[in-house]
């Protein structure tokens, strides 16, 4: 996945429990990497679903590699990452995420976080507070919010089917045409915007050995919860971003959740005209907004 990343940007790793995580960071020119560490620290953390790896968040945080040390890994089970042949649960990504945070960063971190990944930062946020700074967080779901379950799109029996379910995955995620057909029918508002190049990233990371095991667990609802119940306990200054567009997760939901702790969440914005991945389709304004807090 190194080949998709923006230029000067290279590869690291950290080890958690479940294995290796491998992140980018500016490593070289046109980047001034002397004094690196000094520098104040941003997280971006991606989605879940078929092909999804840091590579998501690559065309916004170049613009704050002026000011920030960049960290931005790919998941465990996603991107370069290891693929730990197991069912995913949620306490595989609160932990490895907190492990990534404790080894990179020694001071409270402002984190930058979309969907499913940003629901569980939120969950972290309420267990450990103490490793965050600030959180901007676009469509931030638990995909089971309020009881209303948002993610599954096949029945669970197939999915868990034995044989059946690498043939759900081959279809569905390890072709060109599948990824483009998932990126422009359910991610994206308006398909003109998607590149060759995003649809090769998300193929190559889709393909990656053993990349179907945390793909599935995702589809079969494992990491789904419901992120109402925990946002009332929220206390890190968060800002949300919302595409108008999104589907699985409408913003009326988004809406609501934020409401549940105005006082925290000091912000709303809604993206008109943009998916659940506002970031990847219009990264420029995405850039734009966060500018008026980072």
């Amino acid at each position: 996945m190194l080949e998709f990343q923006p230029v000067g940007f290279g590869q690291k790793v950290v080890n958690t429990s479940l294995g290796t995580m491998v992140y980018y960071t500016q490593t070289s020119a046109p980047w001034d990497i002397a004094n690196i560490e000094e520098l104040p620290t941003l997280l971006f953390l991606h989605n879940f679903g078929g092909g999804a790896s840091a590579y998501e968040w690559s065309k916004v945080y170049p613009a704050y590699a002026t000011k920030y040390r960049i960290l931005a890994p790919d998941l465990i089970g996603w991107g370069k990452s290891a693929h730990p042949v197991k069912d995913y649960q949620i306490r595989d990504y609160l932990t490895t995420i907190a492990e990534f945070i404790t080894q990179t960063c020694t001071q409270p971190v402002t984190v930058v976080a979309s969907s499913l990944t940003a629901g569980l930062i939120i969950r972290l946020a309420v267990s450990q507070p103490e490793l965050f700074k600030e959180l901007f967080l676009v469509c931030p779901s638990g995909f089971d919010d309020f009881g209303q379950g948002a993610g599954r799109r096949l029945p669970l029996s197939l999915i868990s089917t034995p044989f059946l379910d690498n043939l759900i995955y081959a279809l569905g995620a390890e072709n060109e045409i599948a990824v483009r057909n998932f990126l422009e029918n359910f991610l994206f508002s308006k398909p003109e915007r998607l590149t060759q190049e995003i649809v090769n990233a998300y193929l190559t990371s889709a393909q990656q050995t053993n990349a179907k095991f945390a793909a599935l667990s995702f589809l079969k609802g494992n990491l789904y919860f419901d992120l109402s119940l925990y946002i009332q306990q929220l206390q890190i200054p968060t800002v949300m971003f919302w595409g108008e567009d999104a589907q699985f997760t409408d913003i009326k939901l988004g809406q609501k959740l934020a409401k549940l702790n105005p006082s925290v969440v000091r912000d709303f914005w809604a993206i008109a005209l943009t998916g659940i991945l506002p970031h990847l389709e219009t990264p420029a304004v995405i850039i734009g907004l966060l500018q008026k807090y980072i």
